[in-house]
């Protein structure tokens, strides 16, 4: 079994809201209470972290709590998605506002400096258009790639991920698929660029994300990844491997094939379960998972590709996941 690393997004341990649920589904708890939360999760050693948080929580007192639970700080994930940046953050029609949205990245930039973190994580939920008609397209696509570009030619020695969704926020987001954020990136032309595939948005979007991951490794933009589930209809952040087991085990038999190597990161909403529960769930299978690679005829696996033998490959592979 390799050496893992476990990591989560610290929204993993927040309280949740949705159009229903107004109230939220907990009381509120503030990025200090999160970070004691991840750290009472087994195996769990980085987490990714929201910026900016409450004024009225310093810095000092950040790195104070992450190393009360022995964490680090993989990523900083600028929130360039909220209200302000409705009509977009690199895509808004107001260069006011894309300039926000610069300065916000550029200040997350510093924070990943002062965590000694991995990267900045950009989600631009709110990057893209709704309706037929609303955008000119190739404008729409310049600001995307534009607006990145610039920000990591400001910061070159950082890197910076991109996290691809279909849709939700905007119906439409500018970078939705592994392919169309991979174009993007060549059109920077930049080093530091790569990809985080998120597991999930990569069902949700129609893709096969193992192939989604050699994709984005071939090009040697693959910088880093989130795993959950869902339903392929919506973006629901389920536990890891409680829908698509089989998938997930592709997913990282992929990373393994291709020696990459990063922390295994957990993206997952856990509204009516408890969010340690949820974790330690999540870690257990994805432990299981690796052990499972372990006992995986390599090499029966690889005929049976080159046979593109369905039944034989399905063979193979459950034997080593489920044991038969």
């Amino acid at each position: 079994m390799s050496k893992l690393t476990f990591g989560a997004g610290i929204w993993h341990f927040a309280t949740y809201l949705d159009r229903y649920a107004t109230d939220g589904y907990g009381p509120a708890k503030t990025l200090i209470e999160m970070i004691d939360l991840a750290g009472q999760v087994r195996d769990l050693s980085v987490v990714d972290i929201n910026a900016p948080w409450s004024p009225d929580i310093s810095v000092d007192e950040v790195e104070v709590a992450l190393k009360r639970n022995n964490l680090s700080v993989i990523g900083i994930t600028p929130e360039i998605y909220t209200r302000e940046f409705s009509k977009g953050a690199f895509t808004n029609p107001d260069a006011g506002v894309r300039r926000r949205a610069n300065e916000m990245c550029n200040q997350a930039a510093d924070l990943v400096r002062r965590f000694g973190a991995s990267y900045v994580k950009l989600w631009p939920g709110q990057d893209g258009w709704d309706y037929p008609f609303q955008a000119d397209y190739k404008q729409i696509w310049r600001y995307s790639v534009e607006g990145i570009g610039e920000l990591a030619s400001q910061n070159p020695d950082l890197k910076f991920v991109i996290e691809y969704k279909p849709r939700e926020p905007r119906v439409h987001m500018s970078y939705s698929s592994v392919a169309r954020t991979l174009l993007g990136i060549e059109a920077m032309g930049l080093p530091n660029v790569g990809i985080l595939l998120d597991f999930g948005h990569a069902l949700f979007g129609g893709e096969s994300p193992a192939d989604s991951a050699q994709l984005a490794i071939d090009h040697g933009r693959l910088f880093g990844m989130d795993v959950n589930d869902n339903l392929r209809s919506w973006d629901d952040d389920m536990v890891a491997g409680t829908v698509h087991p089989i998938e997930l085990f592709e997913f990282f038999y992929t990373l393994r094939k291709n020696k990459w190597e990063g922390v295994w990161q957990l993206d997952q909403f856990p509204f009516r379960e408890n969010c340690l529960e949820a974790a330690d769930m999540a870690i257990d299978f994805l432990k299981h998972i690796d052990g499972a690679l372990d006992r995986l005829d390599w090499d029966a696996l690889q005929a049976a590709q080159d046979r593109q033998d369905a039944m034989g490959a399905q063979k193979i592979a459950r034997q080593a996941l489920f044991g038969f």
